[in-house]
Order: C-alpha cells, then structure tokens, then sequence
C-alpha cells in the first residue's frame, strides 16, 4: 500500500473544504452542503475499494488450494 492514498483523501478533504466555504459566503448553502456530501461519498468509495481488496488478499491468503 502506498502513502499516495492517504494524500488522495486529505487532498480532497482540503479541496471540499475550500469549496463548502466559498459557497457558504456566497450564500449557497445548499449547494456547500451537496459539495461536501459529495466529498464524503468519493472517499467512501475509495475506502470501500481498498477494503475490498483487503478482504480479497486476505481470503486468497488463507484458501486451501
């Protein structure tokens, strides 16, 4: 596993940040709130991808061939 992941996700926390706090001052709070759910659901997918692979790795590990 590779450092890069964890970069990947902060840099999209920072970048949803930025964004949810622009819109807010522009008064689109709906909108920030879309952006940071947004946000939250593309690091969700990259986590659920990578546990994923986790359990593949782990199950091919422990089969009996």
């Amino acid at each position: 596993m590779d450092i890069d992941i964890i970069f990947k996700i902060a840099a999209i926390g920072v970048l949803t940040a930025i964004i949810n706090q622009v819109l807010k001052m522009a008064g689109k709070e709906e909108i920030a709130t879309i952006v940071t759910l947004a946000g939250v659901v593309i690091v969700l997918f990259t986590v659920v991808n990578m546990i994923s692979e986790l359990f593949t790795t782990v199950k091919n590990l422990f089969s009996i061939y």
